[in-house]
């Protein structure tokens, strides 16, 4: 293996976690925007009225995307192990 094949398997295995997370993500940082506005608006300043919305909305968001997400992960590794011989050399 030379350090182009490395580099290139490094950055896959970057890119796949990167597609992986952004989805749940993405629904934290929106969440969390929405709770903080709510805050404010109501003057309510509870740390766990902030907390449980967003842990709900993760385990939402991971029930959601988990086929997804496994399929993801699926395809990923399906493909390093295919090419696998060309890593060995």
């Amino acid at each position: 293996m030379n350090n182009g094949m490395a580099v290139d398997l490094f950055r896959q295995a970057l890119m796949t976690a990167f597609w992986l997370s952004l989805p749940i993500l993405t629904i934290g940082f929106v969440v969390g925007i929405v709770v903080s506005l709510v805050q404010i608006i109501t003057s309510v300043q509870d740390a766990s009225f902030g907390a449980v919305p967003r842990l709900a909305a993760f385990l939402f968001g991971l029930l959601l995307l988990m086929p997804w997400m496994l399929n993801r992960l699926m395809t990923y590794t399906t493909s390093l192990f295919g090419d696998l011989g060309r890593y060995a050399r």
